[in-house]
């Protein structure tokens, strides 16, 4: 295959040398009959990139970064497995596939380094969270952002279920119940107090499992916060054995099995947002309180030469902002010019770009949170 597809953000893409650098964007649909028309439009959107290639670059060269997304166009299996967009950023070298949880606007452009705020949005921690669907018997990890969740698809071979986990070392009483009204729902049991408390036993051990399990492979990797979903006698066992730091305080108290979709969704925002807002809100006064320090600037060309140093901590860019020009890699110093024109890109997105680059926390926010008016805000190491 001639592409990857890629989960986390920033990928090695990012840190190659040599352009051109293509960077394309496209809404997709999850479900048939709309996503017949998601190949079309792709296909579509590389005629754009070919002809922008073309206009400066060598027939061979421009055959070889587009060899990927001819064959990523007739891939049926990725088409019918869409989310709400995809992002693929290719060069000469290699060609990176993102299946993105939130749509992004339909974008094709060919430059001297990638676009990528739109990922920097669908992959930063103020905008994502994780949610966890537990019972006593099995549990199931989605992760989601204000436009929505899908499930998390685990490893093949991981043990989901109470019996996978515990295997000899559940007790018979575990076997040898009765369960009414679903497999989230309240277990209705027969027998002495003893067996109960073999299977509340039994159901700490497969908690603590399923906690180390989480934090292990997704909390600690991803760093966001999260949520879990559960009857309340289980949330309150969760959450009193968990040792993971990125579970809210607030759950959400119902078999997750019970909700549909868009309840779950609704009741994930509610938690949420509140929790992102004030991230938001505490990461502009600390840029306030740095540029008075003079440890802050929201001047562009003061900030992109910051960039270059490796001097950002925190970078806030404003969501819906383009300033056409570059960033000289050999200088630091701003060059403006036409957006249109393939050497030029959106200065906001090379100043992030940098910043990723130099392991510095980049935020795209909305314009109405942002705390200076030119569409970038940067707090300094020093």
């Amino acid at each position: 295959m001639a592409y990857e597809i890629a989960q986390r953000f920033p990928d090695e893409v990012l840190y190659q040398d040599e352009g051109p650098f293509v960077s394309l964007y496209q809404p997709t649909h999850r479900r048939f009959p709309e996503n017949k028309q998601d190949p079309i439009v792709f296909k579509n959107l590389l005629r754009t990139v070919v002809t922008s290639l073309s206009k400066n670059y060598k027939k061979d060269i421009v055959t070889q970064i587009m060899e990927p997304f001819h064959e990523l166009g007739e891939d049926a299996p990725f088409w019918n497995n869409t989310s709400e967009g995809i992002a693929v950023l290719a060069s000469k070298n290699r060609c990176v596939v993102y299946n993105l949880q939130i749509p992004v606007k339909e974008f094709a452009t060919v430059a001297d380094s990638f676009h990528i705020k739109p990922l920097i949005k669908a992959f930063q921690s103020t905008e994502s969270y994780q949610l966890l669907g537990l019972s006593s018997t099995h549990f199931t990890l989605y992760q989601g952002d204000r436009n929505g969740f899908s499930q998390v698809t685990l490893p093949s071979g991981t043990p989901r279920t109470l019996e996978e986990v515990l295997g000899d070392q559940l007790t018979d009483s575990y076997l040898s119940h009765g369960s009414y009204g679903g497999t989230g729902s309240h277990t209705m049991y027969h027998g002495s107090g003893d067996a109960k408390q073999e299977r509340d036993n039994d159901t700490e051990k497969y908690f603590r499992y399923v906690d180390r399990f989480i934090l292990d492979h997704y909390s600690k990797p991803s760093k966001l916060p999260l949520i879990i979903v559960s009857l309340p006698e289980f949330l309150s066992l969760f959450k009193s054995i968990s040792n993971n730091p990125y579970v809210l305080d607030e759950g959400i108290e119902n078999s997750y099995d019970s909700l549909d979709k868009d309840t779950l969704k609704a009741k994930a925002l509610e938690i949420i947002k509140p929790i992102n807002e004030k991230k938001i809100q505490q990461v502009a006064e600390s840029y306030k309180i740095a540029e008075a320090e003079a440890l802050g600037s929201s001047d562009v060309k003061v900030v992109a030469k910051a960039a270059f140093n490796s001097r950002i901590a925190t970078l806030l860019i404003e969501e819906s902002k383009i300033v056409p020009g570059k960033i000289n890699r050999a200088t630091g110093e701003v060059e403006y010019g036409d957006i249109k024109d393939p050497a030029f890109d959106d200065l906001l997105d090379d100043i992030a770009e940098l910043a990723l680059m130099r392991k510095g926390d980049v935020l795209v926010i909305p314009k109405d949170m942002m705390p200076s008016t030119t569409g970038v805000a940067a707090i300094f190491r020093y």
